[in-house]
């Protein structure tokens, strides 16, 4: 047999026996209509984690209960997708993606019917929990996507997906709001069942097969998450940044629904979600953010972002009687979180390519606790003193996380 003589020969032959150019395929990254389906789908399934926020002052009517009361169910559904998040989401690592998504699906839907059935608070609760628990199947989505962009372009993509999941984080309130004024807030919860039912279904078709990224059982799966913590310092700044940062998030959105429907204000429960569409514009941050990450500006952008948020809550603390500066401080506070969160997801997606899901997992547990524990101080700040009080601690939080920065030298930090 006659072998190859010059480098573009060799060149031919390596061609030919390696098959067709796999990986000009790869860097070009999923197909737009991938990354768009992974976008909706993680907007329709967070959705479900916000829609009590905005129903809060109906839910105290509807079960007679008080403002700290109402306040944990936000704080229940949070835990449980902090729970999800540590017990569930590592399970991305090992388990076939797809089949996983739509399991975690199914018992949303079931979750959802019993919230929608629920006829006492402390049903509703429970199953606010189990909904926050099975809903992290959005952070299985976002590693999905993480795995299957290029390095290149990995910050955009994600951008991308991030964007939709936080405009069904924000449209979710108008969407709770203007549907329980018109009926209930039973139909809220019975009108996602039937939509995640459908999601469900397509998403079962249309995601590709992804195999699983390593060979763990559960036991060893969860303690080598715990154990990226200890092993990767950048996965716990940015965690506990985003803690601070979505604390402030859950304190601003967990008492503004008392806010708006007390004096001088007086707004009924649609009123109440349209004011909520003034976050929706802060989700338009997330594409800059993921640029932002390639391009290398994790640190000025990410302390920029604690800065925003602090002076959110001071216009919001001197504006409270005003509806335009209330929802001048809900854009900026929201575009503020947005931003941290995609540079945070940027540094630790590149971590370790193999463990993705179980860094999102420790990465978003860590900041979910932070925002349970702000709705339920939040609520509480809201009890003791009313909305200065809320915004007070709203402020506080990002500054804290601001004073970090500086007590370490710039140099290789995110």
């Amino acid at each position: 047999m006659s072998q190859p003589n010059g480098p573009a020969e060799l060149a031919d032959s390596a061609a030919r026996t390696a098959g067709p150019a796999v990986p000009d395929a790869a860097q070009a990254g999923p197909p737009r209509r991938l990354v768009v389906l992974l976008a909706v789908s993680c907007g329709l399934t967070v959705a479900n984690l916000y829609y009590a926020q905005p129903l809060l002052s109906e839910l105290r009517r509807s079960f007679h209960i008080g403002s700290v009361v109402a306040g944990s169910l936000v704080t229940a559904t949070q835990l449980g997708y902090a729970l999800g998040l540590l017990l569930i989401v590592p399970l991305g690592d090992v388990t076939e993606k797809r089949r996983l998504a739509t399991l975690l699906l199914s018992l949303t839907v079931g979750a959802l019917v019993l919230a929608g059935a629920a006829p006492d608070f402390a049903v509703l609760l429970a199953a606010s929990l189990v909904v926050g628990c099975t809903l992290t199947v959005a952070q299985i989505l976002v590693p999905f996507a993480a795995d299957l962009a290029p390095d290149a372009s990995r910050g955009r993509v994600v951008g991308q997906v991030m964007s939709g999941l936080l405009t069904g984080i924000l449209l979710s309130r108008t969407v709770g709001s203007v549907v329980a004024g018109a009926t209930s807030w039973r139909v809220v919860y019975l009108g996602s069942a039937a939509l995640m039912t459908v999601l469900t279904l397509v998403l079962r078709s249309a995601l590709p097969p992804r195999p699983p990224a390593a060979a763990l059982r559960y036991g060893a799966l969860l303690r080598s998450t715990v154990r990226l913590l200890g092993v990767h310092p950048a996965l716990r700044r940015r965690a506990l940044y985003q803690a601070a940062m979505f604390g402030a998030f859950s304190v601003f959105w967990t008492t503004i629904s008392f806010v708006l429907t007390a004096a001088p204000f007086h707004y009924r429960q649609w009123q109440v979600g349209l004011f909520a569409l003034a976050g929706a514009g802060g989700a338009l941050i997330a594409p800059l953010a993921g640029r932002w990450a390639d391009r290398g500006l994790v640190r000025p952008m990410t302390a920029a972002a604690f800065m925003a948020a602090a002076v959110a809550f001071g216009v919001a603390g001197v504006g409270r009687h005003s509806v335009l500066a209330l929802g001048a401080a809900a854009v900026l506070l929201d575009m503020a979180v947005q931003t941290t969160l995609i540079l945070g997801q940027h540094v630790v997606y590149q971590l370790d390519g193999g463990a993705r899901a179980r860094l999102n997992s420790a990465f978003m547990a860590t900041f979910f606790v932070g925002g349970a524990v702000g709705s339920q101080a939040g609520s509480a700040a809201y009890h003791l003193g009313g909305w200065p009080y809320a915004a007070a601690l709203g402020a506080a939080l990002p500054l804290l996380a601001l004073a970090t920065t500086f007590r370490r030298p710039p140099a290789g930090r995110a």
